[in-house]
């Protein structure tokens, strides 16, 4: 490992450089995600060129299915990423991540149809997800090892919640693509070819954000990289340092996961479909109120993370906890009977304001739970094994269980595993935080 070199990190950022280092994270953190959830937004369009095409149900169900599958890499990306993020360095990965993002998208920007070559395209398109799935693996826990660590003392849970801005801010960015050309081309184009048109920008956006994360502070210091080469016992970012030495913290990650990330995947990208074939509002509206409702939740989110560095990260889950549990199912089983967006959009306002208390400090509550010598794949392969587990097949539950008629069966599965989190949260979570992180 001796090949590269780090740049000197600052170990006491000023304001102005931990901001133009947040940014330039935040810009590859919003791209990765959005040429992620620009599948999801997009899918419906596309799915019988790809899946199968004389049941538009199965077809959606399918394309669902491969969405799933990107979440089943994250895992593989997760311990790759930390792993060469926690002995390399926090900038290196972030860059290798994007790129492959980037590579994904254009992939499925120029793939061809079943029509055209036959289940090759399925495969292609299997293999697009699989990549990109192992891109993001290693995008969040390296991500938000790198927000924790590049923020100012005593501000790091308003400056990590930058990363679910990008985040959601991905999902917004799609959105915004997907209304922008459902007004200017129409349903039909769309079908045909437009939707590969948020994929071409995906990748083109990808290499502006590849220079941008050249440009950033390294956050490893130089006695943290050359104690890799001199410290006794299991290497920095290996799993036999993770699970020798920290394999309770990693179990806290998962179960700590479950119940938000659940939440999350419901009503930010399950809804969609939920919104147009249970409520029956027209796709163009439930496109609207999706865009409104994921801006509103992106722009609440450094509220919160400030909020945070006041009152405590564990008092914020704890109040996701009891609220996710007791309000999950009375607000999904009323979308089910609404057919107006008016207040199909107030419902989902009411959800994501519920999700906002796990997703503005999940990443650096993780984060302060690891040494920096297997903090990114401590951080990044928890949250990805509760992911791949719960999270990514969230949508695929609740589009079979709507299929078979048994819709509300996704709810009670919900509760459940935000029940389950609220439990780690009251128990096995430290309640003061550190003042610095090593």
């Amino acid at each position: 490992m001796s090949g590269t070199r780090l740049a000197e990190p600052v170990k006491q950022p000023t304001m102005g450089r931990a901001v133009a280092n947040i940014l330039k994270g935040s810009a590859g953190n919003l791209i990765e995600w959005y040429d992620l959830y620009v599948y999801a937004a997009f899918s419906s369009y596309f799915a019988s060129s790809f899946f199968n095409g004389k049941d538009p149900a199965q077809a959606q169900i399918d394309a669902y299915l491969t969405f799933a599958l990107t979440f089943l890499m994250r895992p593989v990306g997760s311990w790759f990423f930390g792993r060469f993020a926690d002995r390399r360095g926090r900038r290196a990965a972030l860059t290798l991540s994007v790129s492959l993002m980037g590579l994904g998208s254009l992939l499925v920007a120029v793939l061809p149809t079943v029509a055209q070559i036959g289940v090759w395209a399925t495969v292609l398109m299997y293999a697009s997800r699989l990549l990109q799935g192992f891109s993001v693996g290693g995008e969040y826990g390296t991500s938000a090892t790198y927000m924790s660590e590049a923020a100012v003392s005593g501000k790091r849970g308003f400056f990590s919640s930058f990363q679910y801005v990008t985040l959601v801010g991905g999902q917004v960015l799609a959105l915004l693509t997907l209304v922008i050309l459902q007004q200017t081309l129409g349903e039909q184009a769309i079908h045909d070819w437009g939707w590969r048109i948020p994929f071409f920008i995906g990748a083109a956006a990808s290499l502006l954000v590849l220079w941008l994360r050249r440009t950033m502070d390294e956050t490893i210091t130089v006695e943290q990289r050359e104690a890799i080469h001199t410290a006794d016992g299991p290497q920095p970012g290996t799993l036999k340092l993770l699970f020798t030495r920290h394999w309770k913290q990693f179990l806290v990650v998962v179960f700590f996961t479950m119940g938000g990330t659940c939440a999350f995947y419901l009503y930010t990208t399950y809804i969609l479909s939920y919104m147009n074939n249970v409520s029956h509002i027209p796709k163009a509206q439930t496109s609207v109120i999706n865009f409104w409702a994921l801006l509103l939740f992106m722009l609440i989110q450094p509220l919160f993370g400030w909020l945070s560095d006041r009152i405590g990260r564990r008092t914020l889950l704890i109040v996701f906890g009891v609220l996710g549990t007791v309000f999950t199912w009375p607000i999904m089983s009323t979308l089910a009977t609404v057919h107006d967006p008016v207040p199909a959009f107030l419902l989902m306002v009411a959800a994501l304001l519920i999700v906002v208390n796990y997703t503005s400090v999940n990443a650096i509550m993780k984060a302060e739970l690891f040494p920096s010598s297997v903090r990114a794949l401590g951080v990044g392969l928890g949250y990805a094994v509760a992911n791949s587990l719960f999270g990514g097949t969230t949508p695929l539950i609740g589009e079979w269980l709507s299929a078979q008629g048994h819709k509300e069966w996704l709810f009670t599965y919900v509760t459940i595993t935000i029940a389950l989190s609220l439990v780690v949260y009251i128990f096995f979570l430290p309640k003061d935080r550190p003042e610095d992180l090593d």
